[in-house]
């Protein structure tokens, strides 16, 4: 549509909005296929901001106009409310249940599938039953409406007052738009971003999207407005006077100008000096004296419903103003009169600027009064604790133990529909009420583990504080202490983590309880950096393990840890493979252990498939890290957990040769991680696998900076970093040329890992690069190194672990002696084309012909050279690819 067709309609509420009317009618077209419908759906994300009044709500209905006008559009939309900003997915059902409505249950039950029972909680169609995977499963049924309907216009007003878990998943949701013939437009106020989303803040200011921003309106376009309302006649003073009252902002412009009119004033010079004070009675307390006018039964009644907030009902907001719901009628008619309720059966407030005015301009005593009733009314009413919580939070505590049990109820219902900022939110105001002293412990430990996934000092606080207490049932205590170790792990602190397991363990009767809380302590130990006791610790799961079969999820436990420690120290592959196999139940992670299992956590099917990796069980530990990316996504751990599996997926890949792919898994999981703030555990994993990876490829200038942005050295993190930090940073500093630093950071890592039995040359290399690093100036030393390196590969026992000693201690014979290198070399081979990571096949087979052609093996040397040269390119590795062609080209064999 043209520019001068836009001017000649009459948009008695978009004055000068033009351009912004423009781009939502692109968007629109594009979303319909184009000016004749017959392209390709195109959806996406429209973004308009804007101070209060300036016309954001009445762009966003234009919008709907303009969807209903073409036609073939689903169009549902909702708002968020400063009072409902604590109710988790109030938006989101706002924004979907009308298209589930008109549906039975059956239908619902089809369009979600088994998404049904997952999201079905966060939209109010099914009870809660755990919170695993809801955004997942509102981007499933969006998906389904929008390729199984109409095509889909979603329009949320107010975003800056949505609650957290509806702009998480808005937020989330927007990567999908582009796929899907989706167009989802959101309208906020940039001054009042919440601070519960950075994510969305970063969505909206992102360099990707460029919002619509909306500006007061110009002298003329208020002028207009003006003469729209009044007449022609209007003089250029009295609009001009309009204009600078309201500062141009659309609403408080309309309303003077209503206003103007209700009191028949002249739209003439003359008049002009009344607007200031007809101005401040449509905003702040000019707004609430103006209220008053109306008698004290209609401003209780205004309170009523500014408590209610949205969704109002007169029968509540009368109930709440201590009347009756015909006097409520009553009132509510003067309100509409007087343009501050709008609405039939169901009101809400013209304008969120008047709902905040009145909200704020009820005394604190009636107010907490009113939030009381509403909270009885909404659990009358059936909705459950989880949807009167809201206004459960806003009453003075007062010792009340039915509240206490009312906020724990709603704690539970949040969190089986993932939301625990909100259940936390509960539980603190639970705390407050104060609970009766026999439930405090039980608070705390709730309020713990609500936080676990999000802030482990938070849980470390509360935790501690519940085991303090002897109210804390001997059921709990268990797993109190485990949860309370999870948390000082997940802050780096793992010593405390096996104290505190190892201390209760001792007042811990034998059973199941003893055996979990046993295992935490193995495990915390087990995998700290420079742990004090090492072998004692492991001579004492060793001599455990050999007595357990695997019967139940403790024995388990116990056996994992132990192929763990086994792998770590380099023991016999067989033994720790076997040890690792009876973990599972079947090949699989057993009922209770899974990657979202709070009672064990993700650490321990963690070490199974780091234990797999580095046993050359390549596809067993794939299988099980891809496990972890589906259960993390699925319950909606989108944070260090996701991260955590994308970066081990890629050592699996990593381990293989697939060199391309592990960089692509790596970089996802830093920038996860990287989301959760600078410093965080899984960082350290991430980048050191991914320089190992850079390295490998060949890249030294891409290892360089991800080592300088991620300040990768000493002082190293508490917890093992896989593969071991030190090595992957002397085998960088060699690759740069920084041979004294190399030896020291690796002579260092050697004492440190000899100290503590750890002995596995895949895991830890320390050995074969030292030996590389100072050959030229000690030879018999760098000999001893490699012989024992090649001495532990052989006891470790893996086709990968010998084969490549056997290469690097072939690379040690040097130019002058390569008869020496050719046997080791051949027989790396032979060991290597057994192994599944091909990485070090190809390294192998360019060495040994490289080492062919100095001993004039050149027929033999060039099909090495090939073959070595197809497997790197396959790789990704062009270092080695490289230092294939160069020795092809050298003979003419290329």
């Amino acid at each position: 549509m043209t520019r001068q067709e836009h001017e000649r309609r009459p948009y008695t509420a978009l004055f000068e909005r033009e351009q912004e009317v423009a781009v939502a009618e692109r968007a629109v077209e594009a979303l319909c296929g184009g000016a004749d419908g017959s392209g390709r759906p195109s959806g996406g994300l429209l973004l308009f901001n804007g101070d209060a009044g300036v016309g954001k709500t009445a762009l966003l209905g234009e919008m709907r106009r303009l969807a209903a006008e073409r036609g073939g559009c689903t169009v549902l939309a909702a708002r968020g409310g400063e009072q409902a900003q604590s109710v988790p997915f109030h938006v989101v059902r706002q924004l979907l249940q009308p298209a589930l409505a008109p549906m039975e249950e059956r239908q619902r039950r089809d369009i979600l599938g088994a998404w049904y029972d997952i999201a079905g909680p966060a939209l109010g169609i099914a009870p809660p039953v755990g919170p695993q995977g809801v955004r997942d499963g509102l981007d499933w049924l969006v998906t389904r409406l929008a390729c199984t309907k109409e095509r889909l216009v979603l329009i949320v007003d107010d975003a800056h007052w949505a609650d957290a878990a509806s702009l998480a998943w808005l937020t989330s949701f927007t990567v999908r738009l582009t796929e899907l013939p989706v167009l989802l437009a959101v309208a906020y106020r940039p001054d009042e971003l919440p601070k519960h989303s950075p994510a969305f803040a970063d969505l909206v200011n992102g360099r990707g999207n460029r919002p619509v921003t909306l500006h007061p309106l110009t002298p003329g376009a208020v002028a207009e407005l003006v003469r729209t309302a009044m007449g022609r006649e209007a003089d250029d003073p009295f609009c001009r006077e309009v204009w600078a009252v309201t500062g141009g902002n659309p609403y408080e412009a309309v309303e003077l100008v209503a206003k103007a009119r209700d009191r028949s004033l002249r739209p003439m010079e003359e008049s002009a000096a009344l607007l200031r004070e007809l101005g401040a009675a449509a905003r702040g307390s000019g707004l609430v004296a103006r209220l008053e006018r109306l008698g004290n039964a209609t401003t209780r009644f205004a309170w009523g419903a500014s408590v209610l907030g949205t969704e109002i009902q007169v029968r509540v907001a009368a109930m709440l103003a201590g009347m009756s719901p015909a006097e409520g009628a009553v009132c509510a008619d003067r309100l509409r009169e007087a343009r501050i309720l709008t609405g039939a059966t169901e009101l809400e407030f013209v304008h969120p600027l008047i709902a905040t005015a009145v909200y704020r301009a009820i005394p604190p005593a009636a107010r907490t009064a009113m939030h009381g009733l509403a909270a009885w009314a909404v659990t009358n009413a059936g909705h459950g604790p989880a949807a009167a919580s809201r206004h459960l939070l806003e009453v003075h505590p007062d010792g009340d133990p039915d509240l206490v049990r009312q906020l724990r109820e709603a704690a539970r219902e949040h969190l089986a529909v993932g939301a625990p900022e909100a259940a936390q939110r509960c539980l603190e105001r639970a705390l407050a009420e104060p609970p009766p002293e026999e439930d405090r412990a039980e608070v705390l430990f709730e309020l713990g583990c609500s936080a676990l996934l999000t802030s482990p000092p938070t849980t470390i606080n509360h935790l501690r504080s519940a085991l303090a207490l002897s109210g804390l049932p001997k059921n709990l205590r268990v797993d109190a202490t485990y949860r309370l170790s999870q948390a000082y792990a997940h802050n780096s602190q793992l010593s405390e983590a096996a104290e505190v397991v190892a201390e209760h363990a001792g007042r811990t009767p034998d059973g199941p309880g003893r055996m979990r809380l046993q295992a935490a302590h193995f495990l915390w130990k087990g995998i700290q950096l420079e742990e004090e006791g090492a072998h004692a610790r492991s001579q004492e799961i060793a001599d455990l393990a050999a007595r357990l079969s695997g019967r139940d999820n403790a024995e388990r436990a116990l056996l994992a840890l132990r192929a763990f420690d086994a792998m770590i120290q380099g023991e016999d592959v067989l033994q720790v493979v076997e040890l690792a196999d009876r973990a599972l139940v079947d090949g699989r992670l057993a009922d209770g252990m899974g990657w979202t299992n709070t009672e064990w956590g993700f650490e321990l099917p963690s070490i199974i498939g780091i234990t797999y990796a580095f046993c050359d069980r390549l596809d067993k530990a794939e299988e099980l890290f891809e496990e972890a990316i589906r259960e993390f996504e699925i319950s909606g751990w989108r944070g260090g957990h996701l991260a955590f599996a994308h970066e081990f997926l890629g050592l699996v890949h990593r381990r293989r040769g697939d060199l391309r792919k592990a960089e692509s898994l790596l970089r996802e999981g830093l920038r996860l991680a990287d989301r959760l703030g600078p410093g965080v555990p899984i960082q350290w994993d991430g980048s050191c696998l991914l320089i190992d990876t850079l390295l490998a490829k060949g890249d030294i200038a891409g290892a360089q900076a991800v080592a300088e942005k991620y300040s990768f050295g000493p002082p190293y993190p508490p917890a093992m970093v896989m593969p071991d930090a030190a090595c992957v940073l002397g085998r960088l500093l060699l690759a740069l040329g920084r041979t004294k630093e190399a030896v020291t950071e690796l002579e260092a890592a050697g004492r440190r890992l000899d100290e503590r039995g750890r002995h596995n040359v895949l895991w830890a290399p320390w050995s074969l690069d030292l030996a590389t690093a100072v050959a030229a100036e000690e030879p018999e030393r760098a000999r001893e190194l490699a012989d024992r390196s090649l001495k532990y590969a052989n006891r470790f026992g893996t086709e990968t672990a010998i084969g490549e000693a056997l290469r690097r201690v072939a690379s040690l014979a040097g130019p002058d002696a390569p008869e020496e290198a050719v046997p080791r070399l051949e027989q790396a081979v032979r060991h290597l084309e057994e192994s599944p990571c091909r990485y070090e096949r190809a390294c192998g087979l360019v060495d040994l012909g490289k080492a062919l052609l100095r001993v004039g093996r050149g027929e033999e040397a060039a099909e090495r050279l090939r073959e070595g040269l197809r497997i790197a390119e396959e790789c990704g590795a062009e270092g080695v690819a490289g230092a294939a062609r160069a020795e092809l080209a050298e003979v003419g064999a290329g």
